[in-house]
């Protein structure tokens, strides 16, 4: 199982199995805290791409969606992809870590659908 979880309100623990999602480090997180997830930056969308959506968001999230779905269809991001469901089988719960403000408006929805999908 995925959970959801911004970097900012994330507490470790030894149990927790956490991977940040995000292609930029986190403004203001500590690199202790920092240390205790994995950063897995071949899931996250391009530079261009994230660039192209912060342009204009509202405007260009439904291209933004396409556009990074096919980007998760290449063959590194697979790779991520059946990475992470590893962990899910090893771990039972993941906690993928994100420092946007609108989880609803990003990335986050378009890689758990990719996960969902995902049949290693």
């Amino acid at each position: 199982m995925f959970k959801v979880q911004r970097i900012y309100d994330f507490n470790p623990t030894e149990q927790d199995c956490a991977v940040f999602v995000d292609r930029l480090y986190p403004r203001g997180v500590t690199k202790e805290k920092f240390a205790r997830c994995r950063w897995l930056k071949a899931v996250c969308p391009s530079s261009e791409l994230r660039k192209f959506y912060h342009e204009n968001p509202q405007t260009n999230y439904p291209e933004f969606v396409r556009l990074y779905r096919l980007e998760l269809g290449n063959a590194p991001q697979q790779q991520a992809l059946a990475m992470l469901k590893q962990l899910e089988k090893s771990r039972s719960q993941v906690t993928l870590l994100t420092a946007v403000k609108d989880v609803e408006h990003s990335h986050i929805p378009v890689l758990l659908q990719a996960l969902a999908d995902c049949t290693e």
